[in-house]
């Protein structure tokens, strides 16, 4: 049987494998380099652009349907949300948003400084300029910590949150007993040598990275194309932000109800232990309810999207 600390490290590989990725870039020694990322042609209809994100919206004509807020992950693209998107126009609006610097959007005043409590201000912002408060939120990964960090500091925003396997500490992925002082020689080593790393080689990496964290292979290749995509010093900036952001102490005080979606493969180990890591993490989270999707990574929407649609379905009928 293995043990909780084995199953942590196990469910690592599935929720967070670029951190082991970029331990193994601790052994490179490159030359710092400077990269502008491409920007992405926009396909949708309509666009807004924040300085720090830009919203894409979707669906129903203002004042139809119930409003939703959607936000992807680190150095993803909304299309992470494309096939479910597809899936809800017809009964909600959508706004779908992508952080400035990630999947080629131009890195803007995201390059310098700090990026999420940034960004918050500015979902705060464009849902109090847009008269949506308080609007149903849905995260994956970092998108996730930052709908936590929403509901935190602004609970008028947010009438519920869906979180895709988000820890309120990424650090826990390491080891179940981690905090931000114990982990942060290492986040600020491969923070340094993440920037450091040359464009082929970090093309080089990324089957290794994609396999660990998506089966589907249309997934891998659309998950790889946004981290190549992505502003190097933004990916690097936010990976480091996250992983010295600890929300535990916060979560009781976050009283908006949340549903957290985690997967489960056979290889992380017994099922119990797995859930066990999420359980644990949000214990003191109130209004909490957790939705476990079998023989999935940590994209779930692209692993399992007939499961992952209707959790989303079930959480956007269900009453605050």
């Amino acid at each position: 049987m293995s043990s909780p600390t084995q199953t942590a490290s196990c469910t690592a590989l599935r929720l967070l494998a670029l951190f082991f990725l970029l331990a193994a870039l601790l052994l490179l020694r490159q030359p710092l380099f400077g990269q502008s990322a491409p920007a992405k042609p926009a396909t949708q209809t309509i666009t807004t652009a924040p300085t720090r994100f830009s919203v894409v919206i979707e669906g129903a004509p203002r004042g139809t349907a119930p409003d939703v807020l959607l936000v992807p992950g680190l150095a993803s693209s909304r299309d992470v949300y494309a096939a479910e998107a597809k899936l809800l126009t017809t009964h909600y609006r959508l706004h779908l948003v992508q952080l400035a610097g990630f999947a080629g959007e131009p890195a803007g005043p995201n390059a310098t400084g700090p990026i999420l409590s940034a960004v918050i201000e500015q979902l705060h912002q464009y849902i109090a300029n847009n008269h949506l408060h308080p609007i149903p939120v849905i995260g994956h990964s970092m998108g996730g910590l930052l709908a936590l960090m929403l509901a935190q500091a602004h609970p008028e925003d947010v009438s519920k949150l869906l979180i895709i396997d988000t820890l309120p500490y990424y650090g826990l992925v390491f080891n179940p007993a981690a905090t931000v002082d114990t982990v942060r020689p290492q986040a600020l080593a491969m923070h340094d040598q993440f920037i450091a790393m040359p464009n082929d080689q970090f093309a080089a990496t990324q089957p290794l990275y994609t396999n660990r964290m998506v089966k589907d292979p249309e997934g891998q290749r659309q998950v790889s194309a946004s981290a190549l995509a992505s502003d190097r010093t933004v990916f690097a900036n936010a990976m480091l932000e996250d992983l010295s952001t600890d929300l535990r102490p916060q979560l009781s005080a976050i009283k908006t109800p949340m549903t957290l979606v985690y997967p489960y493969e056979t290889a992380q180990g017994p099922v119990e232990q797995v859930t066990a890591l999420y359980t644990t993490a949000y214990a003191t989270k109130p209004n909490l309810q957790l939705i476990r999707i079998d023989d999935s990574r940590h994209f779930i929407m692209y692993d399992q999207p007939a499961a992952f649609d209707k959790a989303v379905q079930a959480f956007l009928q269900s009453k605050p």
